[in-house]
């Protein structure tokens, strides 16, 4: 994937450009559950686009030329991969994994990874677009037509991540949800609500205990 990424990194950052209130609305869910405070990283950071917007300072991600980019945007970059982080143990105060976990190789190890990150108490905050949910359709439409960023992806429904976080003992899991309505309706930023099933976008966040 990360071959595509650098093929492919001006047209991936524009869509934010292009599509901005769906970005900042997914922004304001995502800020519903990331910490003010503390030091976090972000696992495929990408171009920093949610690093920037949501205060963090540390980021790893495969793709060189993404990476560039999110260098400009004030970001710390690690060339690397989530399943392998570059990092001591309970390092963080938050991991953030921001419309990555469909694009990794390896989720149980990147959610492994990022327990051992953590500090005691510490949040991991994963952001999806929920397989189950109308966004959902859409994207798993668009790997069916082989699209370039999405025909390798495996998409999540929120249960599965739940699930996931469960196993490798993270408690006190919440949720938010954002994008109710079709993508070409969005002309505002759409006020994230706790839960999930109705959003296109949910943010899940479970705490190291």
């Amino acid at each position: 994937m990360a071959d595509v990424f650098n093929r492919n990194y001006k047209q991936y950052d524009m869509w934010y450009e292009k599509h901005k209130f769906i970005y900042l609305s997914e922004i304001a869910a995502a800020k519903k559950a990331v910490p003010k405070k503390g030091k976090g990283l972000e696992i495929g950071v990408g171009t920093g686009r949610f690093a920037e917007s949501l205060g963090i300072s540390v980021g790893i991600d495969p793709s060189v030329k993404m990476l560039e980019i999110a260098k400009t945007r004030g970001v710390k970059t690690y060339l690397g991969k989530g399943e392998n982080l570059p990092f001591k143990d309970s390092e963080y105060d938050f991991v953030l994994v921001m419309i990555t976990l469909c694009f990794v190789d390896n989720p149980d190890q990147v959610i492994k990874e990022s327990r051992r990150v953590l500090k005691y108490n510490g949040k991991l905050i994963i952001g999806i677009v929920d397989r189950d949910g109308h966004l959902g359709k859409i994207y798993q439409k668009k790997k069916r037509q082989k699209h370039m960023f999405y025909k390798e992806v495996k998409f999540f429904s929120t249960s599965e991540v739940i699930k996931l976080l469960k196993k490798y003992n993270f408690n006190k899991i919440t949720t938010f949800q954002t994008i109710f309505q079709p993508l070409e309706k969005i002309k505002k930023i759409e006020r994230p609500i706790k839960g999930f099933g109705k959003g296109g976008f949910v943010v899940i966040c479970g705490k190291k205990t």
